[in-house]
């Protein structure tokens, strides 16, 4: 199996809420795993919201673009929007004493927490990640 789904969002809030059912959508089309399908979604409602609120900065003239492909081990996706980008290296870790009480910062770490692949690219406009499926502990395609 090779799908692949789009979606475009402006970046608003109420954008995001069509996440869930996208992802919904994608797990009945593809009759795939509840756990994982749970997992991507949760992932991928946190990259949009990144997207939507630090890197367009709620610009509604700006778009979020969503790509998920499916295939017979994985599910990924690819996040791309329109900010200034960022360095998700100096990201601070939300678990360190120091940082417990920070309000911001745990979007990134709870991605690269729950994901089984994360990549950063065009200075953090654009997020790879893929979660593989249970059946599948390898991360092979």
């Amino acid at each position: 199996m090779n799908k692949t789904f789009h979606l475009n969002l402006k970046s608003t809030f109420r954008e995001s809420e069509k996440i869930p059912d996208f992802v919904d959508s994608i797990r009945d089309d593809c009759s795939l795993d509840e756990t994982s399908c749970e997992t991507f979604k949760l992932v991928l409602s946190e990259a949009v919201s990144n997207a939507i609120f630090h890197g367009n900065k709620e610009d509604e003239n700006k778009t979020v673009d969503i790509t998920v492909e499916v295939t017979n081990h994985t599910i990924s996706a690819d996040v791309i929007d329109q900010g200034e980008g960022f360095d998700p290296d100096e990201r601070k870790n939300p678990l360190k004493e120091e940082n417990l009480l920070d309000t911001s910062g745990r979007g990134v770490f709870l991605i690269r927490e729950l994901a089984d692949h994360t990549e950063f690219k065009k200075e953090g406009r654009h997020l790879h990640f893929r979660v593989d499926f249970e059946d599948n502990p390898s991360g092979t395609d």
